[in-house]
């Protein structure tokens, strides 16, 4: 008597693994469509309640679930003008009219405060109202950005649409170097790929390197997936990520199921994180990436240690590492923003905080600033070296402005010598 043998089930990427459990089923299949559950809708000042709530009138509708929204003022504080002040009451006024549970007001910058606060998860599907909303993928959520049109459909109905996207695994073996960070190898990567190398896959980054990276520095390569033209950057959570989460004070999650299957189709590249150096992009591309060593001794105005990329507590200790015991070179300007206010004080408690100002650091706000161009823009005709996301012309304040993308050590190193260094000099 013939048995049939159990059907395996197919392998999947850990993608298709989020998109089946947001769509309600068993499995999906690359180039589907699927309608997805959404677990955590987030908005800022800028692309929330003033885009948002004039449509929601129009329409007449009510939000679908206030638990799951949560909104950040982080854009255009502190208020510097009419216009900034306008776009901040609404923010709040609409907030406490909708009784909104979570709202982070100039707690610092959205892709931050999300996960210091609990709330990414591994196995979730999240939409932020932002373009580097697929930060969230450090964690194991599938997240990503969209614009104020479609999320008024997700306020309405809770719901969302999209075809289940390729996987492109970024493998990196062995160990990064000291002074070379996760910064590097986005930089490396987009300069490889350019900014359309994702044509809206999903990004995953893996390998013993990843693996050893801390949780910022993880967040760091899924913030910038988008500068790749990926939907989403994601990484298997582990314990490095349960730690975190439990620091954060976030409901315990089952971390075991969200993994690539190894046999499950992708398309992997593989890199030598030991071989790796410091990278710098130059105006006015993050693809126009290149070595550290192209651009050294040229002269820098400015060094700007801000951003969701560059001021996370982790990005301010390399900073330090290289400027301590010293001063910014003079003639450069050295600009610190701490990413969130939890941060900026867990710098100031370990006395990180202290060798910036030492060293000459202006402290400006925890917020966006100068990144989205807002608050202390950059002057004309100048020379920035920052450690932002992007640096298109105009980005940063005057188009004339040039500016260079690099890690939080390869701006340190620029601000302590005055020019573009390898910071492994300096650490050496």
């Amino acid at each position: 008597m013939n048995s049939a043998l159990p059907r395996r089930a197919p392998a999947r990427t850990l993608a298709q693994k989020l998109l089946a459990r947001a769509s309600g089923r068993a499995h999906v299949a690359v180039g589907e469509i699927v309608t997805c559950s959404v677990d955590l809708a987030m908005f800022h000042d800028s692309s929330g309640p003033r885009r948002l709530q004039p449509m929601l009138q129009a329409l007449g509708a009510q939000v679908w679930d206030r638990s799951r929204i949560v909104l950040v003022i982080d854009h255009y504080v502190p208020e510097r003008d009419d216009d900034s002040r306008r776009i901040v009451r609404i923010a709040r006024d609409w907030a406490r009219d909708q009784q909104l549970p979570h709202v982070y007001d100039s707690q610092g910058i959205c892709h931050v405060v999300l996960p210091q606060n609990g709330h990414i998860r591994p196995g979730m599907l999240c939409v932020g109202g932002d373009s580097h909303a697929p930060t969230g993928g450090a964690f194991g959520a599938y997240m990503f950005g969209v614009g104020s049109t479609e999320m008024l459909g997700v306020l309405v109905t809770g719901e969302i649409w999209l075809r289940v996207p390729e996987t492109v695994q970024m493998w990196w073996d062995g160990a990064l170097l000291a002074g070379v960070s996760a910064k590097d190898m986005m930089l490396h990567m987009i300069g490889r790929f350019g900014m359309n190398g994702g044509r809206y896959q999903a990004v995953e980054f893996a390998g013993p390197a990843v693996a050893a990276l801390s949780m910022q520095e993880r967040m760091t390569l899924s913030n910038m997936s988008a500068e790749l033209g990926a939907q989403a950057g994601l990484i298997a959570p582990d314990e490095t990520t349960a730690a975190f989460l439990a620091a954060a004070a976030a409901p315990p999650v089952d971390i075991a199921p969200w993994c690539t299957d190894e046999d499950a189709e992708r398309t992997r590249h593989r890199f030598d994180a030991s071989t790796l150096e410091p990278h710098i992009a130059a105006p006015h591309s993050p693809a126009n990436s290149h070595s550290v060593r192209r651009y050294a001794g040229m002269p820098v105005d400015v060094a700007y240690i801000g951003a969701c990329t560059g001021a996370k507590l982790d990005d301010l200790r390399a900073a330090a590492r290289v400027l301590r015991g010293h001063k910014a070179a003079a003639g450069t300007r050295l600009i610190v923003a701490p990413a969130s206010l939890r941060d900026q004080e867990q710098a100031r408690a370990e006395g990180v905080l202290q060798v910036l100002i030492d060293a000459g650091a202006e402290l400006l706000p925890t917020a966006c600033g100068a990144c989205s161009g807002y608050g202390a823009p950059m002057g004309d005709g100048i020379t920035v070296i920052s450690t932002t996301a992007r640096n298109f012309k105009g980005r940063m304040g005057a188009p004339s402005a040039q500016v260079y993308l690099g890690s939080p050590y390869t701006v340190a190193a620029a601000a302590l010598r005055g020019h573009v260094t390898d910071p492994r000099e300096v650490l050496a």
